[in-house]
């Protein structure tokens, strides 16, 4: 007979615009669930965490960058940006009120608090896609984690982002020289390729090493100066 601690125990679970969202208690575990999918959970985090080091790596030594994270998730890349006084403005884009909620006043607040109350800390709520193509100011880097990866979006609608006028609108939302990241729960060829096309340099794909399973991967590329 499984016993308490196997049987994950929700703490929440709302429907919003893009469909039910749910937080679980699994052990000592905090879980993310979208519409029936699992989508991250507070057992590791370092692949979010390269995220945005390798941004960071990759602007080689701009002086106070600003970066566009999207996705708030459990807030280890939120936490991470905020953790580096290198960093300028930080600007999270989510689209589900009730993970804002979680974090600012619910369970996932012990991870987030400090970097919530930091001044370079900005949280919009709403669509990523559409806060790309309509945004008019610009980002040194664009650090995008809403989807399991390219080729597995949450819902239908983000695949617009990976296409050839999603990379465009990112690609605007980026300074000359900004770098655009995008985490994944495996590579990517074909998403290389639509990089490559859509007037991206230095492309390539990064593997990072987790506890689970085979590794997360960050494909990187960087908008022409």
């Amino acid at each position: 007979m499984p016993t308490s601690y196997d049987i994950p125990e929700v703490l929440d679970r709302r429907e919003g615009p893009h469909g039910e969202v749910v937080l679980r208690r699994h052990g000592e575990l905090l879980q993310i669930i979208a519409n029936g999918c699992f989508l991250m959970d507070t057992s590791d985090g370092r692949s979010e965490r390269r995220l945005v080091d390798a941004a960071l790596d990759a602007l080689d030594g701009r002086t106070g960058p600003s970066v566009l994270i999207g996705g708030l998730g459990v807030g280890f890349s939120l936490a991470h940006a905020a953790a580096d006084p290198r960093w300028g403005r930080i600007t999270v884009v989510e689209r589900e009120r009730a993970i804002i909620d979680w974090h600012r006043r619910g369970p996932l607040a012990t991870l987030s608090e400090r970097a919530l109350a930091d001044p370079r800390t900005e949280i919009v709520e709403t669509d990523l896609v559409a806060f790309v193509n309509e945004r008019c100011d610009t980002f040194d880097a664009l650090c995008l984690d809403i989807d399991n990866g390219p080729d597995w979006t949450v819902t239908e609608g983000n695949g617009g982002l990976y296409t050839a006028a999603g990379l465009a609108s990112c690609a605007r939302a980026l300074r000359p020289g900004g770098v655009l990241a995008v985490w994944s729960a495996q590579p990517s060829p074909e998403f290389e390729g639509s990089l490559w096309n859509a007037g991206f340099q230095q492309v390539r794909t990064e593997e990072i090493p987790v506890a689970r399973g085979v590794p997360d991967v960050v494909h990187l590329a960087v908008r022409p100066g």
